[in-house]
């Protein structure tokens, strides 16, 4: 646990050296994500986030079968605001909906950048196609926030920190905690939609 609350796995913690590359193929690999998944020791938790690599590959695919008998909540989606990001974006949707996984909804990350001097806004990466929101209405899929850039976020995460303790005044800091909120929201009411079934 790195924290009293917080587990986490990587298969960076089984490599000799940090700098060591990963080059497995599918099935090497799927056998890793299946032991992570079922031999780890997670204890009593609330929630299992699952971080995977951008795209709809081999991982992806194995994480829904292996998941298949739990109650998985749904798939929250990151992306940033450039058309060449939402286009990946698009077929992970794609993908969640081919295999029946529900989509709480997508973060648009890197979403401006607000000075913490004069607090006005710039677009680092400018929504040249409407970014996130328009996205977002085309599929009918709900978006949890915007979380703007933040240089104290990536400071705070090398020097293993919780950034929302270490900047409770940044937009940043603002903006997660609305998106927990509402990914909470989204989990509770699916527990109570699926007790009432039950």
């Amino acid at each position: 646990y790195v924290e009293e609350n917080l587990g986490v796995m990587s298969v960076g913690f089984l490599l000799s050296s940090p700098d060591d590359a990963v080059i497995w193929r599918g099935p090497k690999k799927n056998g890793l994500i299946k032991q992570f998944l079922r031999d780890v020791d997670w204890g009593e938790i609330d929630y299992l986030i699952v971080d995977t690599p951008p795209g709809t590959s081999d991982e992806h695919l194995s994480i829904v079968q292996y998941l298949g008998a739990a109650r998985v909540d749904g798939a929250v989606i990151i992306t940033t605001p450039q058309e060449v990001s939402l286009q990946d974006v698009r077929k992970e949707i794609n993908f969640c909906h081919k295999v029946k996984l529900p989509i709480i909804g997508v973060v648009e990350n890197m979403s401006g950048f607000i000075c913490p001097k004069c607090r006005n806004e710039s677009q680092i990466f400018p929504p040249t196609t409407g970014g996130a929101e328009k996205m977002c209405q085309n599929l009918n899929v709900s978006l949890l926030g915007k979380v703007p850039l933040d240089p104290q976020i990536a400071k705070s995460c090398d020097n293993g920190q919780c950034f929302l303790s270490e900047a409770p005044e940044s937009p940043a800091t603002s903006s997660y905690r609305s998106i927990i909120q509402r990914i909470q929201e989204y989990c509770d009411q699916h527990h109570f939609q699926e007790e009432k079934i039950i």
